[in-house]
C-alpha cells in the first residue's frame, strides 16, 4: 500500500499542478468564448516537435522543445495581434482551421518518421503515471513564474476576458492580450508534454464549465474549478492504476462524468447563483 502511494506521489503532484494552472486559464478561456484554442495550440506544438524529430533531434532534446515553442508562440502571437472586436471570421472558425492544418501536417510528417504514429498517439493520450520528479519540478517553477505574471496583471486580464476593459487604447489592450496568450501557450505546450492533449483539454474546460453551475463570482469560479479539477484527476489516477487502464482517458471520462452529475445536482438546487 505504502509502495503504491509512493509510486503515485509523482503523478498526484503533477495533476495538482496541472489542474491548478489549467483550471485558472480555463475560466478565462470560457469567458472569452474560444473553447478549442488549447487543442489547436497543442496540435501546433506537436507539429513543431514532429519537425524537430524529422530533422534528427531526440524527442526530449532542447532543439525539439525550442522548435515546438517557436511554432506555438508564433501562432499565438498572430492570433492575439489579429484578433478584432468585430472579426470578419469568427475566432472559433480560425481556431478550427489552425487545428486541422496542424493535425494534417503532423500526420503527413509522421509518415516520414520512424514511430511517428506512436508519437501522435502518445501526444493525444499522454501517460502521466510515468512522469518524473524532475519534470514535475520544472513544471512547478515555470508555472510559478507565469503565476507571478498573472498576479501582477490579473485584474487587466480578467477585465479583457469579461469585456470590462474601459479603454480606447487598442494597442495597450493588444499588448496585454498578447502577454496573456503567450503565457497560455507556454502552459499548454508544457502541460501536453506531461499529460497529453486529452487531459489538458478536459482540465482546461470541464472544471471551469462546471464551476459556473454553482457561482457567478470570478474568484468562486476559480476555486470551484481547482477543487473539481484536482479531485477528479486524483480519483482518475487511482481508478486507472487499480483497474490497469490508460490514465489520461480515465481522468477525461471521470471529469466528463463529473460535469453531468454536478449539472444534475445543480438542477435539483434553488435557481439562485451567487454573483
Amino acid at each position: 500500500m505504502i509502495e503504491n502511494l509512493l509510486f503515485l506521489a509523482t503523478p498526484f503532484a503533477a495533476v495538482v499542478i496541472l489542474a491548478g494552472i489549467l483550471s485558472y486559464f480555463g475560466t478565462h478561456i470560457l469567458s472569452r468564448g474560444i473553447i478549442f484554442i488549447d487543442i489547436a495550440i497543442a496540435q501546433i506544438a506537436a507539429l513543431g516537435t514532429m519537425i524537430g524529430l524529422l530533422l534528427g533531434y531526440p524527442e526530449e532534446s532542447f532543439q525539439v522543445q525550442l522548435i515546438s515553442y517557436t511554432f506555438t508562440l508564433l501562432v499565438i502571437t498572430l492570433f492575439a495581434l489579429t484578433k478584432s472586436r468585430k472579426p470578419f471570421i469568427p475566432q472559433e472558425a480560425v481556431i478550427g482551421i489552425i487545428y486541422c492544418l496542424g493535425l494534417a501536417l503532423a500526420l503527413l510528417l509522421a509518415e516520414k518518421i520512424p514511430g511517428g504514429s506512436n508519437y501522435i498517439t502518445k501526444t493525444i493520450t499522454g501517460n502521466i503515471l510515468w512522469v518524473t520528479w524532475g519534470k514535475v519540478l520544472k513544471c512547478f517553477l515555470l508555472f510559478s513564474a507565469i503565476g507571478i505574471i498573472h498576479l501582477l496583471f490579473g485584474k487587466t486580464f480578467k477585465n479583457i476576458s469579461l469585456n470590462n476593459q474601459n479603454t480606447n487604447n487598442l494597442i495597450r489592450e493588444k499588448a496585454y492580450d498578447l502577454l496573456f496568450y503567450l503565457t497560455f501557450g507556454i502552459v499548454i505546450v508544457k502541460s501536453v508534454l506531461i499529460g497529453g492533449i486529452f487531459l489538458v483539454f478536459i482540465l482546461l474546460i470541464a472544471p471551469a464549465a462546471t464551476s459556473t453551475l454553482f457561482t457567478g463570482n470570478w474568484r468562486g469560479r476559480i476555486i470551484w474549478s481547482w477543487i473539481i479539477g484536482i479531485a477528479g484527476s486524483i480519483i482518475g489516477i487511482l481508478l486507472s492504476y487499480s483497474l490497469d487502464i490508460s490514465n489520461g482517458p480515465a481522468i477525461v471520462c471521470l471529469l466528463g462524468l463529473f460535469v453531468f452529475v454536478l449539472a444534475f445536482i445543480r438542477l435539483m438546487l434553488p435557481n439562485s447563483i451567487s454573483e
